[in-house]
């Protein structure tokens, strides 16, 4: 029993499981997982044609673990204001959503096999990141019905391409020649409008009393409610707010105010004229596609557009304004080519899945001498270097970096290591312990960059670098203003 036609492109949609569709179910499952908002989701909206098809209403599942990596103030609030956004929007639309919010690590075992007992159908996030992957194979293993992982990531399918790309121009001729057959297939911007009404479904028996939904202290992430759980108190909420709703807002103040600026500001830290939707993409709160349509509109732009002949070239393929294509190489091409790794390149986040010209060359150069320092003065910002402690600093205050001193921050961990392997491990250690946007592709492709993925040998050959590309804090700063950024985020 299988939806006539689907309008979710069937490359996006994969069986989990081999479990039946079960007719004499009571609703859909939708179990929320990293797609988390009510618009532009594939996901949900394959959701809604199960429900069609099968005459059922719509359950939503969206939980969130105690006892995940990095599970902290930060992370879970972030996460909250998403879930509470969530809530509302359900609400409004007459769907049954449960919020669950793990009160220790574990309770939650069992609340998926549950809901699952009573549903026809589970549809859930394809993220191929973090431990989403072996949580989805493993609840697949155990669901008595079909379980459908629906991918809903980036403009181009994330099966689509057949093999990794070791370069952004190698990507980018391959999007060229492949995304406009995927262009016109965009995820429906409101995909609960296409959902028959029916009132609100109950839950099977006991799982109220056993996994309730969190409480209204918990969704606006009160200090006493965080306090109450068993994650990392040390790492503290930012001023940022997160959410479906803040996440649009952001995108109207970047597209009605800095994307004029976006291609000869974006790197300037004083300039503010970077976008600010990294955390909301990682988090799922805002849609590449919904990105890529608020960008398309303001530069009133329609596919006939498109360069005929895919160049691999950065700019005048999409055939908009220079500032819209600088962002979308961003968005589209780096973004999807992180993703692109994720999904092709076994072990990519394995010290061992460098380039081998670039891990044959810092093998070579390991034993340079170096200034040891310790991960606890990494972590802290207590280098020598003032600039890559403002770096640091801003990331533990407001969890992230300004999107050039990134790649600073980044290089800086070769000369401070003892081996280019345990740089690796320190930079992902502390991206995704205190980044709103790290655990996720786009973080890991930034920081392999750092050690030679998707580059190329840079002569002349120098210590500790070998042939991988040199940075150096004192060249950043003669190439951009961070006078102003070095003050505000040198923590005293």
């Amino acid at each position: 029993m299988t939806p006539a036609r689907p309008s979710v492109p069937a490359l996006r949609i994969a069986a989990v499981n081999r479990a039946p569709v079960r007719g004499d179910g009571g609703f859909v499952l939708y179990w929320m997982i990293a797609a988390r908002r009510t618009r532009w989701n594939f996901a949900l909206q394959r959701a809604v044609e199960w429900c069609r098809e099968l005459g059922r209403p719509l359950v939503v599942l969206e939980a969130l673990r105690a006892g995940y990596p990095y599970a902290s103030d930060r992370l879970h609030a972030f996460a909250l204001d998403g879930m509470a956004d969530n809530a509302a929007a359900f609400a409004r639309a007459g769907i049954r959503h449960h919020p669950y919010v793990e009160p220790e690590a574990g309770a939650g075992k069992g609340l998926l096999e549950a809901l699952a007992a009573g549903a026809c159908v589970v549809v859930t996030d394809d993220f191929p990141h973090f431990f989403l992957p072996r949580m989805v194979e493993a609840a697949g293993a155990r669901l008595p019905v079909l379980l459908e992982a629906v991918d809903s990531n980036g403009l181009l399918p994330l099966r689509a391409a057949p093999k990794a790309f070791a370069t952004a121009y190698h990507f980018r001729r391959f999007l060229q020649k492949k995304l406009p057959e995927h262009l016109y297939a965009s995820p429906a911007a409101d995909p609960l409008r296409h959902l028959l009404t029916a009132p609100p479904v109950a839950l099977p028996p006991g799982v109220e009393r056993r996994w309730p939904a969190a409480s209204p202290a918990l969704l606006r992430r009160t200090p006493d409610a965080l306090a109450a759980l068993p994650i990392d108190h040390a790492v503290p909420l930012v001023e940022l707010r997160g959410g479906a709703e803040a996440g649009a807002k952001v995108l109207r103040a970047f597209i009605g105010k800095r994307l004029a600026r976006y291609g000869s500001e974006r790197n300037q830290p004083e300039a503010d004229a970077a976008s600010g939707l990294s955390p909301y993409l990682h988090w799922g709160f805002v849609s590449a596609h919904q990105a890529f349509d608020a960008v398309a509109r303001h530069e009133g732009w329609s596919p006939e557009k498109l360069a005929l002949k895919p160049t691999g070239a950065r700019e005048g393929w999409w055939g908009m304004g220079e500032d819209a294509e600088a962002f979308l190489d961003q968005l589209v091409t780096w973004r999807e080519l992180a993703f692109n790794t994720a999904v092709r390149l076994e072990g990519y986040e394995r010290y061992e899945a460098l380039p081998a010209w670039a891990r044959a060359s810092l093998e070579r150069h390991a034993g340079d001498e170096k200034e040891l320092l310790t991960f606890e003065q990494l972590e802290e910002g207590r280098s020598y270097d003032a600039l890559w402690n403002a770096t640091q600093g801003q990331l533990r205050r407001e969890g992230r970096i300004h999107n050039y001193l990134r790649m600073i921050w980044g290089k800086r961990f070769l000369e401070w290591t003892r081996h280019p392997r345990e740089a690796l491990e320190w930079m992902l250690r502390l991206n995704d312990r205190w980044a709103l946007d790290g655990r996720d592709p786009n973080s890991v492709a930034g920081i392999f960059w750092c050690l030679g993925r998707y580059d190329r040998p840079w002569a002349p050959e120098r210590p500790v670098f070998g042939i991988v590309r040199y940075m150096s804090s004192a060249n950043t700063a003669r190439k951009i203003r961070v006078k102003d950024y070095v003050r505000r985020y040198t923590e005293p």
